[in-house]
């Protein structure tokens, strides 16, 4: 009787690692909240501030790229809010999602805050500034997590993984706004 009660807990828990940690189930239950910083992350991209904020934003606000479609799906528009689905591979072919609304101040910031993932509560902005003829791009957030040091564990093994999808972005966005940059001149 006592391995049924063991395997059972056994199951149990790794359902609830597994629904956590793919984003699929949220605790929210605010007992021992942590707050952790993530980045910041400061990237110089050799294009104007409005054709970056062009790239960020058009899989939002306008058609998503097909190379794209499988990592980003918008659920709702409404003005410069857009309600968004992001799929990350996490390895061990597990796939999380996050739901995040994105918030456009054209053309010098983009937000993000999480609605549905693996941790209680993420709040994100890229910033844009011009720098002499380039674009410095900001990134920095804030990730919490609840259940004091149990919680603060878990908060970094999923910082390093959304750093690290963060940091992808990024690359992208500066890969394409300075081709387009590149393509716009004479």
């Amino acid at each position: 009787m006592r391995w049924r009660t063991a395997v059972t807990g056994s199951v149990a828990g790794a359902g609830l690692y597994l629904g956590v940690a793919t984003g699929r189930v949220s605790v929210d239950i605010g007992v021992g909240r942590r707050k952790r910083a993530l980045g910041p992350i400061e990237l110089d991209v050799a294009a104007p501030r409005a054709v970056v904020f062009d790239v960020i934003s058009e899989p939002y606000r306008g058609r998503t790229p097909r190379a794209m479609a499988g990592k980003l799906r918008v659920l709702e528009r409404a003005g410069d809010l857009v309600l968004a689905e992001h799929t990350t591979p996490i390895g061990g072919g597990l796939t999380a999602i996050t739901v995040e609304t994105v918030r456009f101040v054209p053309p010098e910031r983009v937000e993000f805050r999480l609605v549905r993932g693996p941790v209680p509560a993420v709040s994100e902005s890229f910033e844009l500034t011009d720098e002499h003829g380039h674009t410095r791009l900001r990134y920095a957030g804030e990730l919490e997590t609840d259940l004091g040091s149990v919680g603060a564990l878990w908060g970094r093994l999923v910082a390093r993984r959304w750093i690290a999808a963060v940091d992808g972005s990024l690359r992208s966005i500066k890969d394409e706004a300075e081709r387009r940059a590149r393509v716009g001149r004479p």
